[in-house]
């Protein structure tokens, strides 16, 4: 390249709204503007930001598997890739924070990769998408759709004749009574149970609240049911608010890509619960274990030496390893647990209603079935174990950041005592 042409790039590099990086196909980085070091300091830590796979391993290890698989000497490698961060600082509403990333191969081992916070978009396309799918439906004539209206307790005042088709109980059988004595909880895809109680907060405070699963009819036949709850705003007195709850008989999601539940609640390797969903349960059980004065516990759990695995065995043993974690985790959480991954080999376990004490026995009861797992490779088997961190509620000011901050800091002591622990204090 040309010296001016160096000129030209740098001076664009720094001029540029975005974050822009220049770096060759190691990761090993040249230039890089005030925007990108910005976006990119925080997901490095104490890695620094000399190698840009290695600042976003944590967050994103498939950008490496990106570039080891493109094969042409110039072109687009990925463009508005989505990397999830900061899930202890989240932005003001509670969202999480997300990048955008595209890499573009300009030469031969010369790539530019670009940085942009794309938070807001994102908060506003998963509201966006829920609303369009649902009232899409509602006025499709393809499957018919059952009405009741309830109250703020969640009794039902009313009940359309669909209803009756859907379900098979009578309307005059379910006026006056429970929504929660009639319908089963909202539990699909791996996500805590909600009461009544709870959903109806989610849709006071949204406007309204989505969610789908199996349900059951008068004859005890099940059925997929997707429901929409839906705050009325005509009532002027906060104490006398009715919800719609609109049911829907649907075909069961077979595993299609385009699944909504399963984009936006599911981690795509893995299928634990994926970072932004966790983020928003956690939320939600802060509150409600807080309001009733109820404990609630975090485990966060990091994989030991991960990416020497990786690079010893390669990434193929390394996504086999992530999955059986992921099946261990989700098998060892409580009723109301939540088990999700939060990025590369990072994993957490939120465990509403249980004391540290609690806690931590089930932390080290999961670190010994992660110890005691072997994964077949080549000509051997592999051993593989975690470190562990755990905190209570009980512990922070009442923020969701102090219990991740806590957790978190416990987790790094059991790494440099000697991993495969757990630190619990």
């Amino acid at each position: 390249m040309a010296i001016s042409d160096d000129n030209e790039l740098l001076g664009f590099m720094y001029a540029c709204p975005f974050g822009l990086i220049e770096l060759d196909e190691t990761g090993h980085i040249g230039m890089i503007n005030p925007n990108a070091m910005k976006h990119l300091l925080p997901l490095a830590g104490a890695d620094g930001v000399e190698n840009f796979f290695l600042a976003t391993e944590k967050h994103a290890p498939e950008l490496r598997n990106f570039v080891e698989g493109f094969a042409a000497d110039f072109g687009t490698i990925c463009d508005g890739h989505r990397i999830f961060v900061d899930l202890g600082r989240r932005n003001v509403g509670g969202d999480p924070r997300v990048l955008s990333c595209t890499l573009v191969k300009r030469a031969p081992n010369q790539l530019i990769a670009t940085l942009s916070d794309i938070s807001a978009q994102v908060s506003q396309e998963y509201r966006l998408r829920q609303a369009d799918t649902w009232f899409s439906a509602l006025i499709d004539e393809i499957n018919d759709h059952a009405l009741l209206t309830v109250d703020l307790n969640g009794i039902v005042l009313a009940a359309n004749t669909s209803f009756t088709r859907q379900t098979g109980y009578e309307a005059a059988d379910v006026i006056g009574g429970s929504v929660e004595a009639i319908l089963s909880r909202a539990q699909s895809m791996g996500q805590t149970p909600l009461s009544i109680t709870d959903q109806l907060a989610l849709a006071t405070r949204n406007g309204w609240h989505l969610f789908e699963g199996w349900e059951t009819r008068a004859d005890g036949q099940r059925y997929w049911c997707q429901r929409l709850l839906v705050a009325r705003a005509e009532a002027e007195d906060e104490d006398d608010r009715a919800f719609s709850l609109v049911l829907r008989d649907v075909p069961k999601p077979g595993g299609k890509p385009d699944d909504l539940v399963e984009l936006l609640t599911r981690d795509y390797l893995t299928g634990a619960t994926n970072r932004m969903q966790f983020q928003k349960t956690l939320e939600r059980e802060r509150v409600r274990c807080t309001s009733q004065g109820r404990p609630m516990s975090l485990i966060i759990l990091d994989l030991d030496d991960f990416k020497a695995l990786n690079d010893a065995h390669g990434h193929p043993t390394g996504d086999a390893v992530l999955k059986r974690v992921a099946r261990l985790g989700l098998e060892h959480a409580p009723e109301r647990g939540v088990f999700a991954r939060l990025g590369g080999e990072e994993f957490a376990l939120l465990v509403p209603d249980c004391s540290l004490t609690e806690t931590t026995e089930m932390a080290e009861t999961l670190r010994q079935r992660i110890a005691g797992m072997t994964v077949a490779v080549p000509g051997a088997r592999i051993a593989v174990t975690a470190s562990f961190g755990c905190a209570e509620m009980g512990e922070t000011d009442g923020s969701s950041d102090d219990l991740i901050a806590i957790a978190d800091r416990r987790l790094y002591e059991a790494k440099h005592g000697g991993r495969d622990r757990v630190v619990a204090s």
